[in-house]
C-alpha cells in the first residue's frame, strides 16, 4: 500500500515531466559524454574553470607527501578530528576577509540548515527573500524562529515589516542570497545593511554560495564588491563552485564562531572533512586575487549571453554567471535543452519545485574557460 502510493506519486511527476534521474556522465575537462555524444558543459558551478586546471593539480600535488596526504578526519573536529589545516585555513579566511574569525563546514547544505537553528529562538524573526536557497528554507523549518518570507528583492516590502515587527522580537534576522542561484540577479547589499544599521536588534544572513570566487577585486564575492564584509554578521560561502573544492565557511564575530561550536548541530555532529581536502582548498585560496582575468572574462560573456537571451525576448533577469532561459512549461523547456544538447551543448532543465510553476528554464551556469566563440555558437542556435 505504501510503495503503490510512493509509485503513483513518481508517476505523477513523469506525467508533469518533473521526474528526475541520475544522469550517466562521462567527463573529460570541459566536456561531458552523455548516450555517446559529446557536449560543451554549460551546467556546472566550477565559475572559474579551475577544476580543470591540471597545473593546478599538479603544482598541489608537489606539496603532499604520503605522510601528508590524510584521506580523512575519522572524527568530529570537537573529538579528535581538528587537524592543524583546519586552523590554518580558517586563519586564511579571516586574514583574506580583513574579519575576527571563521569557521569551516562541510558543505553549504550543512552550514545554512544549521545557523539559523542555532542562533535562532521562539522570540527570533526571520525575514527571508522569497527566492532563497532550498537549503535555507530548511534551515528556517528547522529552527524555532517565526518567518516572513518577502518578496523578491522588494526593499520597501521589507521595511513595512521590519517597522511593524521590530518591537515585538528580541532579534530579527534577515536572510538573503548575494547572487541567486536560479535568477543570477544579486541583493542590494548596501542597502540591507542600511536597514540594519535602523534596528538595535537585526542581523544580517547572506549566502555568497555563487559570488564567493567570481566577484569582487580579490574574489571574495559582492560583499567584498560592495564594501560591506564587516556589516555582516553571518556571511557564508562555499567551496564546492568558483573554488573548486568542497565545504563552507562563515565569516564572522569570534563570540558567534564559539557559539556555533557549542550549538550548531550540523557542526558538532559529523566527521569533519579529510585534511587533504582542506590543504587543496586553502591551496586554491592562495591563487584567488590572480584570477583576476578569469572573473573579467566570465562577466563579459555572460553579459553578451543575457544581451542576446534579451534581445530575442526572453525573461532574463541576470546580472552574473548565471544566466536563466525562462521558457514556461517543463515540456518545452526540455524539448528546447534537449535540442541544444544534440547541437553541442548540454544545458540542462530547471524545473518545478526547484522554481516555480511556469517558469521552467534553462540555466546556463557559465565559467571561466568557455570562450567568446563558442558564447557566439550557442546564441546563434538559440536565435534559431
Amino acid at each position: 500500500m505504501i510503495l503503490d502510493s510512493i509509485n503513483q506519486e513518481l508517476l505523477t511527476l513523469k506525467e508533469k515531466k518533473n521526474y528526475r534521474s541520475l544522469p550517466q556522465l562521462i567527463h573529460d575537462g570541459r566536456d561531458v559524454t552523455v548516450d555517446g555524444r559529446r557536449m560543451l558543459n554549460l551546467s556546472s558551478n566550477d565559475y572559474l574553470g579551475l577544476a580543470n586546471e591540471v597545473s593546478l593539480r599538479e603544482a598541489f600535488l608537489k606539496t603532499i607527501t604520503p605522510e601528508t596526504f590524510l584521506p580523512t578526519s575519522s572524527s568530529s573536529r570537537l573529538l579528535t578530528g581538528n587537524f592543524t589545516a583546519y586552523q590554518e585555513l580558517e586563519q586564511q579566511l579571516s586574514t583574506m576577509f580583513g574579519a575576527e574569525s571563521a569557521l569551516l563546514f562541510n558543505s553549504g547544505y550543512h552550514a545554512n540548515t544549521g545557523i539559523l537553528p542555532a542562533v535562532s529562538d521562539a522570540r527570533t524573526l526571520i525575514l527571508a527573500d522569497k527566492l532563497v536557497h532550498a537549503s535555507l528554507i530548511d534551515g528556517i523549518r528547522l529552527s524555532s524562529a517565526k518567518c516572513i518570507r518577502y518578496r523578491h528583492n522588494d526593499l520597501a516590502q521589507l521595511r513595512r515589516l521590519l517597522e511593524e515587527n521590530h518591537g515585538m522580537y528580541e532579534k530579527i534576522i534577515i536572510v538573503t542570497e548575494s547572487i541567486f542561484s536560479m535568477d543570477g540577479d544579486e541583493a542590494d547589499l548596501q542597502a540591507l545593511v542600511r536597514l540594519k544599521h535602523d534596528y538595535a536588534n537585526l542581523l544580517l544572513y547572506v549566502d555568497e554560495a555563487h559570488a564567493f570566487g567570481a566577484r569582487g577585486e580579490k574574489g571574495l564575492g559582492c560583499a567584498e564588491e560592495q564594501n560591506c564584509i564587516n556589516d555582516i554578521d553571518f556571511l557564508v560561502g562555499t567551496f564546492g563552485k568558483a573554488a573548486a573544492s568542497a565545504g563552507a565557511y562563515i565569516i564572522c564575530r569570534q563570540t558567534i564562531r564559539e557559539y556555533l561550536i557549542n550549538k550548531m548541530r550540523t557542526f558538532i555532529f559529523t566527521t569533519a572533512l579529510p585534511p587533504v581536502n582542506i590543504q587543496w582548498t586553502a591551496w586554491v585560496l592562495k591563487h584567488f586575487a590572480d584570477f583576476r582575468s578569469k572573473r573579467e572574462h566570465l562577466l563579459q560573456i555572460s553579459r553578451k549571453l543575457k544581451e542576446a537571451l534579451t534581445e530575442k525576448g526572453y525573461n532574463c533577469p541576470s546580472v552574473s554567471h548565471i544566466v536563466p532561459m525562462v521558457v514556461g512549461a517543463s515540456e518545452d523547456t526540455i524539448r528546447k535543452a534537449e535540442e541544444l544538447q544534440r547541437k553541442g551543448f548540454y544545458a540542462l532543465p530547471v524545473r518545478p519545485p526547484t522554481v516555480p510553476e511556469g517558469t521552467s528554464r534553462i540555466r546556463f551556469s557559465l565559467t571561466a574557460d568557455i570562450t567568446e566563440k563558442e558564447i557566439d555558437t550557442l546564441i546563434e542556435i538559440i536565435n534559431g
